[in-house]
C-alpha cells in the first residue's frame, strides 16, 4: 500500500489579520537588545539577540544525494549535486557569558552556496546562497506570534531571572504562565513552559555529537517536513572528548570542538521527515514532537566537514560577520506557520542592525576562499 504524505498547501498556516503588528513589537524588541548588548554581555562589539556566542565558523561540503524518491527529490534536492558551505556552531543563549551560565541549548548553522533559483530575501533574490538555522532540540518553546511577544522578552532576561535564584526562577515561571501578568495561565502557556523546560534534557557533550533539528515544519516542494542534521556513527565514533564538565573552565565546548577538527574530519547526514497526519504532526504547534514512528527521518544529503583547525583568533570575526536566516530559502523549501513567519523580518533586521552597528559588512559570501581566503 502506498503511503501518502500531506501535501503543502498556504491555507494549511495560520495568519492572524494583525500578524504584522505582532512582527513590529517582536523585531522592535530584538533591535533594542541589540543595541543595548555591549552592556549586557560586557564585550566590545554588538551581539546576536541569540547565539551570541559561536563556537567556530568551519569549512565544509553539502552534497545532495543521487537517485532520492520523487517525494524527497524536492525543491532544493531535486538535483544531487555538490555545493561549497560554511557552518557556525554557536550556543544558544542571548548573552556571551561562561559556558556554565549559557545553558546546553545549541545552534548548527549552515550555508550553501552556489545554488540555483531565487531565494526568499527580495533585496538578495540572485545571492545563490541557502541558509538553515538549526538547534539542538526537535522542539521550540513558542507556538505563535502572539505569544512570542513576551516569550522573546523573558528569553532575553532570562539569565537575570535565574541569577536571582529559586525566586528569581519561580517569578520567570509565573511571568511565563501570565504573559508576564497580562492573563491567567491556559494550555497554551503550560504547552509552551513545558516545552521550554524539556531543554534542561541535552546532554553536556560535544557539540559534534548533537542531532539539530528546524524545530518547526517547512515545506518541501509538494510536501510538507522537518529536517534534521545527525552524526554518522563512524565520525562520532571517533570523537574522545565527548562528555563535556561546564564547571572545568569558562569556556569548554569550543576548545573541545577545535580540538575534534584539528585531529580528523566529520560529517552529519541531512535527514527529511514528512508529514503523514496533521493532527499528530502539526504545523503551528512548535511544541509538538512529531513521532518518527510514524514518519521516520531519511537521508537526502551529507554534511561534511573536512579536517581543519579553526583555533586562530582571525576565525572570529568570520564567525561573526556571517549572516544565517531561516529564508535564505527557495520557495519550495520555506519554513512554514504562524511563529516561523516572524523570522523572516526579525532576523534580516536584526542581521543589518548587528553588521551596522560594527561597522562591518553585510555581504553573502560566493566561495569558501571568499571568507577563509586561500
Amino acid at each position: 500500500m502506498a503511503t501518502t504524505y500531506v501535501k503543502f498547501a498556504p491555507n494549511l498556516e495560520r495568519i492572524e489579520a494583525d500578524f504584522d503588528q505582532k512582527v513590529r513589537r517582536i523585531t522592535d524588541d530584538i533591535q533594542q537588545y541589540i543595541t543595548n548588548s555591549p552592556n549586557i554581555s560586557g564585550v566590545n562589539y554588538h551581539t546576536r539577540d541569540a547565539h551570541a556566542k559561536g563556537y567556530a565558523a568551519v569549512r565544509a561540503e553539502f552534497e545532495i544525494l543521487n537517485d532520492l524518491p520523487a517525494e524527497l527529490a524536492q525543491g532544493l534536492y531535486a538535483q544531487p549535486g555538490r555545493y561549497e558551505a560554511v557552518v557556525r556552531f554557536s550556543n544558544g543563549s542571548a548573552r556571551v557569558t561562561t559556558d556554565q551560565n549559557s545553558g546546553l541549548a545549541m545552534g548548527l548553522a549552515i550555508k550553501i552556496m552556489g545554488i540555483q533559483g531565487k531565494v526568499m530575501l527580495e533585496e538578495e533574490a540572485d545571492c545563490g546562497n541557502f541558509d538553515y538555522n538549526l538547534i539542538n532540540w526537535p522542539i521550540f518553546f513558542c507556538n505563535s506570534a502572539e505569544h512570542y511577544q513576551y516569550i522573546d522578552k523573558l528569553f532575553l532576561k532570562v539569565n537575570d531571572y535565574f541569577a536571582k535564584g529559586a525566586l528569581g526562577r519561580l517569578k520567570f515561571a509565573y511571568d511565563w504562565l501570565t504573559g508576564i501578568g497580562t492573563f491567567f495561565p491556559n494550555k497554551d502557556s503550560w504547552n509552551e513552559f513545558r516545552a521550554f523546560s524539556s531543554f534542561k534534557k541535552i546532554k553536556p557533550e560535544n557539540c559534534l555529537l548533537h542531532s539539530f533539528y528546524t524545530m518547526g515544519a517547512v515545506r518541501h516542494g509538494d510536501y510538507v517536513a522537518k529536517l534534521r542534521a545527525t552524526p554518522v556513527k563512524q565520525y562520532a565514533d571517533q570523537v574522545t572528548r565527548r562528555e563535556i564538565d561546564v564547571k572545568a573552565a569558562g569556556q569548554v565546548f569550543r576548545p573541545a570542538l577545535v580540538a575534534e577538527l584539528k585531529e580528523h574530519a566529520y560529517e552529519f547526514e541531512i535527514q527529511i521527515q514528512l508529514c503523514k497526519d496533521l493532527k499528530r504532526m502539526p504545523i503551528e504547534e512548535l511544541t509538538t514532537e512529531w513521532p518518527e514512528s510514524l514518519s521516520p527521518f531519511v537521508t537526502v544529503a551529507k554534511l561534511r566537514i573536512p579536517q581543519q583547525d579553526v583555533s586562530g583568533e582571525d576565525n572570529f570575526p568570520i564567525m561573526e560577520h556571517l549572516s544565517f536566516t531561516p529564508f535564505r530559502c527557495l520557495e519550495a523549501n520555506r519554513p512554514m506557520g504562524n511563529l516561523q513567519l516572524t523570522r523572516k523580518e526579525a532576523y534580516r533586521k536584526s542581521s543589518t542592525l548587528r553588521h551596522q552597528l560594527n561597522n562591518a559588512q553585510r555581504q553573502e559570501p560566493k566561495t569558501l576562499q571568499d571568507l577563509f581566503g586561500s
